[in-house]
């Protein structure tokens, strides 16, 4: 049996798949597809109703709470399942319950300083997860040792920077430039971007494989939940970047 593709994605490890195939229904890419389908409609769900709540009481201080509660709740249940993957048919759509007040709460506070913002955000996701779905189906995206490697890189890279500046911090360090609405600050959000994009293909070429191999059916929630981890980094990122871009006007 041939090694399976990795990926940079930490909810699609390699290991969780290695091994794993079981007598029965195992997962399949549909079954996967429409799993991602019910965690969006349960993301959109809640983040429309944090929006909601936002336009209604007219003041974007009003979803605050939710936000956090989003976030918060959103990062420990991604933390239980990844080390319990089994649980994903239970955390995954909890994951996105959560992760839906986090973005509509996010979403709705810049909305008030950059109108339609949101919209537009949701409108180049969604673009992009289709584009590249179909350029990974057309193989127009080869899915090479070397690109994994280099997608894992820049991934791992993005994320160390992060925790570094989150660091530095507290200690009065911010990085102005790259933060900032010049173009030093776009270029790296298009770069972080693409990346983020990227990893998109890596979580196609994994899940089809998971599925090739036989893993047991709980992957396909489990599966599901990393290309919404995914799908909710890019949303952020490209959300980030037009706020950078409109804060040039």
């Amino acid at each position: 049996m041939a090694q399976l593709m990795r990926t940079s994605n930490p909810a699609l490890n390699e290991k969780f798949f290695r091994g794993s195939a079981l007598s029965g229904e195992g997962m399949t890419v549909q079954g996967t597809v429409n799993k991602t389908g019910l965690l969006l409609l349960c993301a959109m769900a809640t983040a429309a109703w944090t929006w909601h709540q936002a336009f209604e009481a007219q003041s974007a201080a009003a979803v605050l709470p939710w936000l956090w509660i989003g976030t918060i709740g959103g990062f420990v249940c991604a933390m239980i399942t990844v080390f319990k993957k089994e649980w994903s048919a239970v955390t995954a759509p909890a994951y996105a319950l959560l992760e839906g007040l986090a973005l509509g709460g996010i979403s709705a506070v810049l909305e008030v300083r950059f109108p339609g913002i949101a919209i537009q955000s949701v409108s180049l996701t969604f673009g992009t997860l289709l584009v590249l779905l179909l350029a990974y189906r057309s193989g127009l995206i080869p899915v090479t040792q070397n690109f994994r490697l280099g997608i894992v890189a820049a991934t791992g890279g993005v994320m160390v920077f992060y925790l570094l500046q989150f660091v530095l911090g507290f200690f009065g360090v911010h990085f102005t430039s790259v933060n900032g609405s010049g173009p030093i600050g776009i270029g790296i959000s298009l770069i972080i971007v693409a990346i983020a994009a990227l990893n998109l293909v890596l979580d196609f070429d994994f899940i089809e494989n998971g599925a090739r191999m036989g893993a047991p059916k709980y992957m396909e929630w489990y599966g599901a939940f990393g290309l919404m981890v995914t799908l909710v980094w890019l949303y952020l990122e490209i959300l980030r970047l037009l706020t950078k871009l409109r804060g040039r006007d």
